[in-house]
């Protein structure tokens, strides 16, 4: 199903239009509206006039999450307060949260991308959505709540935890559709698996995840146990939420919706674009918003533009699956090492489970890795020679990949904390030793 086709199939001609068109009226109101755009935009002695079409975006400052911090709280919005009608903020762990505002019209918008993402992994208003995304100043829950409502679909708000109802209801009321983080999905189907229930006596036929990164072999897992096509989602709160970018049912890229949001990838040292195809800094500018007209928002995140067309008929370009944040990388002995490489590795090894968490710390000079992975019950009461056989084989594995030696630390089942909102995945210890030392 294809939500809006008018937009969402749109001749690339007419739909670099409408962005240039939608940029030149984005970029006049932040001008006029935000003191910040004001300030910035004549810095380098550039006014709305010099923007003609889209290609011009490339002239626009950069707006980066300290921006929000320094403005906060309202300092980047364009309209009065009176016709804010809802604010969400980001649940950052250091300092000030970012906090972003919506007109009526912005809530409209982002039911409808909302709505597009659930279209694009096969969902229809005869669908029930269980949505297991925290409700709150967190945009995940209200965001897929509306998109849900929006395409004409039953929505069963649950939120998150509370593991075992959210199985009973899903098996009570007969829900086709799920939205949740990656790591939930699969604690749902650890839950599943004591209470004895089968996910293939559900009705589950797609999930929609997202909020954190996530590998493909965690999606052959979440397949497997929870009987579903797995689809990977993509949004976050500066930007509007869940609704920026959705893959459809071939699962080959995640459809950006550009008559809204128009993506750029850049070279994160430099800040210049990169080529076609290339991998780099992922970068948003809102062309639609009324309430906080976002230019060139350097997100962190790594991934790559995908330019042809797609089978499922719509236009739009695709992003491939997020690799990691600029500011999530390790630097472990001079090695560059983000955690969705070690995630691939441990996934591709029998014997694991999909539940792990990275320790970096610092002995003296030196850095020391260590990787704790649960392994399979099953597995567990085997013989120390077959476990010391696993472990020797991550290890090597581990090497082979990233070039380090790591210790791993083979944990029981269920003994790594859970959590019911973004997997907290990496413990860098680092920061704590030097100031020991």
């Amino acid at each position: 199903m294809i939500f809006e086709e008018k937009y969402e199939c749109m001749d690339r001609a007419a739909l670099r239009a409408l962005q240039g068109k939608r940029l030149c009226e984005t970029v006049e109101r932040a001008y006029h509206k935000v003191p910040f755009y004001k300030r910035k935009l004549d810095e380098i002695g550039l006014t709305p006039a010099d923007i003609r079409g889209i290609e011009d975006i490339v002239k626009l400052p950069f707006t980066v999450k300290d921006d929000f911090r320094r403005e906060y709280p309202f300092g980047l919005f364009s309209v009065p307060m009176k016709d804010i009608v809802r604010l969400h903020a980001s649940s950052g762990t250091t300092g000030k949260p970012t906090v972003v505002g919506y007109t009526k019209g912005d809530v409209t918008t982002w039911g409808r991308c909302a709505a597009r993402t659930l279209a694009c992994g096969g969902g229809t208003a005869d669908d029930i959505l269980q949505n297991a995304y925290g409700y709150g100043l967190f945009t995940g829950g209200l965001g897929l709540h509306y998109g849900g409502e929006t395409l004409g679909a039953t929505v069963i708000p649950m939120s998150g935890g509370n593991s075992k109802k959210q199985l009973m209801l899903m098996q009570d009321f007969g829900t086709t559709l799920l939205s949740c983080t990656p790591s939930y999905a699969l604690q749902l189907a650890e839950v599943a698996e004591e209470e004895g229930m089968d996910f293939k006596a559900f009705k589950l036929k797609a999930g929609f995840f997202g909020a954190e990164p996530w590998t493909e072999e965690m999606r052959i897992q979440i397949e497997q146990k929870l009987n579903l096509k797995a689809i990977d989602i993509y949004g976050l709160s500066e930007v509007t939420g869940p609704g920026v970018a959705s893959e459809c049912l071939e699962q080959t890229g995640l459809h950006v919706f550009e008559d809204h949001f128009y993506p750029e990838i850049i070279d994160p040292e430099t800040g210049q674009p990169v080529a076609p195809g290339q991998q780099g800094e992922l970068v948003f500018t809102c062309i639609s918003k009324q309430a906080m007209p976002l230019l060139r928002y350097r997100t962190r995140d790594i991934t790559s533009l995908i330019e042809e067309p797609c089978p499922c008929g719509r236009t739009s370009r695709k992003m491939r699956r997020v690799t990691g944040r600029t500011d999530d990388m390790l630097i472990i002995r001079g090695v560059n090492v983000f955690p969705s490489q070690i995630e691939s590795v441990l996934m591709s090894v029998e014997g694991t489970e999909p539940h792990y968490v990275i320790v970096v710390d610092r002995s003296g000079t030196m850095d020391d890795l260590e990787i704790r992975v649960e392994v399979c019950r099953e597995n567990f009461s085997d013989e120390v020679r077959k476990l010391e056989d696993l472990r020797q084989r991550i290890r090597h594995e581990i090497h082979s990949v990233l070039g380090l030696h790591a210790t791993i630390s083979l944990m029981e089942p269920k003994s790594i904390e859970r959590s019911l909102g973004k997997a907290v995945r990496v413990i860098d210890s680092r920061a704590t030793a030097n100031k020991k030392a």
